[in-house]
């Protein structure tokens, strides 16, 4: 049997260095690939009169896949980049062979924040992101226990977010809060499923996990003690573990 691949998709404001501290780790058991995506970290944004799709950015991974020779991987998502990976099952199911949703959610925005993502991208649009974006971001990103006992890692999030160029911010706010709901797509595809979850997570906490683990048929759920929103920062350790203790479901017969 032969390990599939694993594609790692970031989480919003962020870019691939978010998943630093589980790269190696992963990757002395598997092939791992850690993608910006489009206007985040070092992709461009493309050119376009087309309104602002999350299908788009799925459209960027599968052409990934394409250049990369791939024709099934294993999708790990946390946040944002779950949205994307539940995107790419909506529109290449083939190319899907498990996937690892990490602090998200398949419900869509609410009104309310379909709004502030809106308000997001117009003041983005207006002032940039310097002096607001970054500290707006971080009391939800991260439990309030790495807030007050890890400064080091408030400021790499922080370096982190203050560096995305404020065209990608826009954009990506725009595509997130017209992504649809996924629980059906989950619940129809029998993909082998992992989903691992913050305890202290407000953003998409236990309960959203739950709702996903609940839908998809043997998929297994990870709840990670002391932390938040950004696991793979947080709780690397916890994250690699359930990742490695859960992989051999994906294999390839």
């Amino acid at each position: 049997m032969t390990e599939l691949p694993l594609v790692l998709l970031h989480a919003f404001p962020l870019d691939s260095r978010m998943w630093n501290a589980v790269r190696e780790p992963l990757a002395s058991h598997f092939r791992v690939i850690t993608p910006d995506q489009r206007g985040l970290g070092r992709s461009p944004l493309p050119e376009s009169d087309r309104e602002p799709s999350l299908e788009d950015a799925a459209r960027d991974v599968v052409a990934l896949l394409d250049r990369l020779e791939l024709d099934r991987v294993v999708f790990g998502g946390c946040s944002m980049g779950g949205y994307l990976a539940m995107a790419v099952l909506r529109l290449a199911p083939e190319r899907v062979g498990g996937l690892v949703l990490i602090d998200t959610k398949a419900t869509p925005d609410t009104p309310e924040a379909a709004q502030s993502r809106l308000d997001v991208a117009e003041r983005v649009e207006r002032e940039g992101i310097e002096h607001w974006l970054a500290e707006a971001n971080l009391p939800n990103l991260l439990a309030e226990s790495t807030r007050t006992g890890r400064p080091e890692l408030v400021e790499t999030v922080r370096a982190i977010v203050e560096s995305q160029p404020p065209a990608g911010i826009s954009w990506t706010a725009l595509a997130l809060r017209t992504r649809p709901g996924s629980l059906d797509l989950l619940r129809d595809s029998k993909v082998p499923t992992l989903v691992i979850v913050g305890e202290e997570d407000p953003i998409t906490p236990v309960a959203a996990a739950s709702e996903i683990a609940e839908a998809v048929d043997g998929a297994t759920l990870v709840v990670l003690p002391d932390a938040g929103h950004l696991t793979p920062l947080e709780d690397p350790a916890g994250v690699v573990e359930a990742i490695l203790s859960w992989y051999p479901a994906t294999h390839e017969k």
